[in-house]
C-alpha cells in the first residue's frame, strides 16, 4: 500500500535513557551572509519534545576522508603575495590551521603551467642529449618564486597538509600528432604523448616530486594529466583511455624504481568523459586492463579523480560499483560569470550540494575547488584558458580586503567539522525535501554532519547517536549548517513513534531502525536521506 504523508511526526521514545552534557560547536552560512561561518557553542542538553531526528551510526562506516581544499596556482599565489605578510598570515591560518581555524588539509598545484600561470612553460623545454633527455628539467619561476612559498607558509600552519599535483601538458617535445601519425606536435595545446617518450616523461614526474621533496615539500599524489580529453585548454595533452593505460604503467613503475610512494590518480577530468563515447567509464577500463596483470607500483595507481564541468556525479557510484576498492577524488570546480558565482545567495546551494555533500555521499575521499585567491578583474590569467573565473577568495585592488565566494564556504564547512582521517558514516531517521547531508565518524570519536537546507524556512532537527540525544539544530533558510558533536557514550535505549498523517496507529522503531511493533499498515523506514516503504 502507498502512503501519501502530508506529516510525519518523531516523539520521544517511552523508555528511560542515560543523561549527558556533551559540547560541540555549529558552523552557520547563509545566501544573505546574515551567518557567515558563523560558530556557536553546542552543549548537548536533553531535550524531551524531539520533533525530528537523525540517527547517526557511527559502527557502519563508507571511505576515510583525506580532506579538503582549494588549487594553490600561480594568480592564487601572486595575490597573496600581494598583501602584506601579516595579513596573509592572518588569512592563512584562519583557513588552514587545524587549532585557530577550519583546517583545510589538501590543496592541488600544478606540475609546470596552467592556465592561472604567468605564461605556457613546462619544467623541461628544452631537450636534453639523448643520454640525459631531462638534463634541463628546473622548477620555473612560477613555482620558485611564488607556488612553494605559499606551501611553505602553509605548511608551516598544517604540516599534515595534503598535496597532489597534475601536468597540463608535457614538454612539447614529446608530442606528436597522434599515434597513427607521429609527426612532431609543437605546440602547448593539444597533441599526443609519443610512446618513445613514456618512460622519460615518468622520469620527469620522478623529477618533479624529487625535487619538491629538495624544498621540504612532500607529494602525496599525482595524475597523469589535466583534464586528458580537453585537447583545446591554453596548454593541453590529449590522452585517451588506452594511451593512459601504457602511459600510467610505466609511471608506476618509475615510481616503484625511485623508491616513491606518491599515489596515482586516474583521470582528472568530467563525469561525462567529455561526451566521447569511447571514453566512457575512462578508469574503469584502465583498472580491467591492469585486472590479470601484475607490474612494479601496481599498488599506487590507487583510484580515479573527476571534475564537474559536465555529466552528473551519479557517474561516481558507477565507477564505485565496479570497482568498490579504488578510491574517488573530486579536484575541481570552478564559480565564475556564467555562474553568478560571486552572488553567495544562488551560488552557496549549487556548491555546497554538488561540490560539498554530494561528492561525500558517492564515495569520494575529498574534494578540491579551483583557485584559492583572484583579483577582481579574474586573474592574472593567460590567453585561452578561463577569463571568467571568479576566486573562492576576490581580493580588492588594495590587497587588504576581500570577498569569500561559495567555494570557500563549501570547503571550510567541510573542512571545520570533518578530519582528515574520518569516515563517512551511516544515517537513519529524519528526511525533508531540500535538505542534503553528510555524517562522519572522526579520529577522536567525534561526530559531524554537514547539511545544506535549500528551503525558504527555516527548520529543526535533533540529532542522536543511537545513545545520547543532542540538541536541537536550527537549520537558517538556504543555509549551510556544520555540526561537530564530541561523544561520550552512555548508556540507555530510546524508540521513537513515526505517525502517518492517514492513520492512528503509532509504527514504533528502535532509533537504529529496527521495528518494535507490527503495525496493520506499511510503516515508513528513512535511511541516508531516502524514504522507503516497509511492510
Amino acid at each position: 500500500m502507498k502512503l501519501r504523508l502530508f506529516a510525519i511526526f518523531l516523539t520521544s521514545a517511552l523508555l528511560p535513557y542515560g543523561a549527558m552534557a556533551q559540547e560541540g560547536l555549529v558552523y552557520t552560512t547563509d545566501g544573505s551572509r546574515t551567518y557567515s561561518l558563523t560558530k556557536t557553542t553546542l552543549t548537548g542538553e536533553k531535550s524531551d519534545n524531539v520533533r525530528s531526528a537523525i540517527v547517526l551510526k557511527p559502527s557502519e562506516t563508507y571511505q576515510s576522508i583525506d580532506g579538503f581544499g582549494f588549487a594553490i596556482t600561480y594568480s592564487s599565489s601572486y595575490n597573496l603575495h600581494k598583501m602584506s605578510k601579516e595579513d596573509r598570515a592572518e588569512l592563512l591560518t584562519k583557513t588552514f590551521s587545524p587549532t585557530e581555524g577550519y583546517g583545510v588539509s589538501y590543496v592541488r598545484i600544478s606540475i609546470g603551467c596552467n592556465d592561472f600561470s604567468s605564461t605556457e612553460y613546462s619544467l623541461c623545454d628544452e631537450k636534453g642529449p639523448q643520454d640525459d633527455l631531462l638534463r634541463h628539467f628546473r622548477l620555473y619561476s612560477d613555482e620558485t618564486d611564488y607556488v612553494i612559498p605559499v606551501l611553505k607558509e602553509i605548511l608551516a600552519i598544517n604540516p599534515a597538509l595534503k598535496i597532489i599535483a597534475a601536468p597540463w601538458t608535457s614538454p612539447r617535445w614529446m608530442k606528436v600528432k597522434s599515434l597513427d601519425n607521429l609527426t612532431a606536435h609543437d605546440s602547448w595545446t593539444d597533441g599526443h604523448l609519443a610512446p618513445n617518450y613514456y618512460k622519460t616523461y615518468a622520469d620527469y614526474f620522478v623529477k618533479f616530486i624529487k625535487a619538491m621533496r629538495d624544498e621540504g615539500i612532500n607529494i602525496y599524489a599525482v595524475s597523469p594529466q589535466n583534464e586528458p580529453l580537453n585537447p583545446g585548454n591554453c596548454a593541453s595533452l590529449y590522452m585517451p583511455w588506452n594511451e593512459e593505460a601504457s602511459f600510467v604503467k610505466r609511471m608506476a613503475i618509475a615510481f616503484k624504481e625511485a623508491g616513491l610512494n606518491t599515489k596515482i590518480y586516474l583521470f582528472d577530468h568530467n563525469y561525462n568523459y567529455d561526451g566521447k563515447e569511447s571514453e566512457q567509464q575512462y578508469p574503469a577500463k584502465i583498472y580491467k586492463v591492469f585486472e590479470n596483470t601484475e607490474f612494479d607500483g601496481k599498488e599506487l595507481i590507487v583510484g580515479a579523480a573527476y571534475h564537474n564541468y559536465g555529466g552528473n556525479s551519479d557517474e561516481l557510484n558507477v565507477i564505485h560499483d565496479l570497482y568498490p576498492d579504488k578510491e574517488l577524488l573530486f579536484t575541481e570546480a570552478s564559480i565564475g560569470t556564467w555562474n553568478n558565482g560571486r552572488n553567495l545567495d544562488s551560488s552557496l546551494a549549487d556548491c555546497m550540494v554538488n561540490i560539498g555533500l554530494h561528492t561525500m555521499n558517492k564515495h569520494c575521499r575529498g574534494a578540491i575547488v579551483w583557485n584559492f585567491m583572484l583579483d577582481m578583474k579574474r586573474g592574472p590569467n593567460l590567453d585561452g584558458g578561463c577569463q571568467t573565473c571568479f576566486g573562492a577568495i576576490d581580493i580588492a585592488n588594495d590587497y587588504k580586503s576581500y570577498t569569500l565566494n561559495s567555494h570557500y564556504y563549501v570547503i571550510c564547512h567541510l573542512s571545520a567539522v570533518v578530519r582528515p582521517g574520518a569516515r563517512r558514516i551511516a544515517t537513519e531517521g529524519w528526511w525533508y525535501d531540500g535538505v542534503t547531508y553528510s555524517a562522519f565518524r572522526n579520529p577522536d570519536g567525534s561526530l559531524a554532519v554537514v547539511f545544506y537546507n535549500s528551503n525558504n524556512r527555516m527548520l529543526r532537527v535533533n540529532i542522536t547517536d543511537g545513545v545520547n540525544r543532542y540538541n536541537q539544530i536550527l537549520l537558517p533558510t538556504r543555509a549551510a549548517v556544520s555540526v561537530l558533536m564530541n561523544t561520550d557514550q552512555t548508556s540507555g535505549l530510546q524508540t521513537m513513534r513515526l505517525q502517518s498523517a492517514h492513520s492512528d496507529n503509532p509504527y514504533y522503531y528502535t532509533l537504529s531502525g529496527v521495528r518494535t511493533s507490527s503495525p496493520t499498515r506499511p510503516g515508513i523506514y528513512i535511511s541516508q536521506g531516502r524514504k522507503e516503504l516497509k511492510n
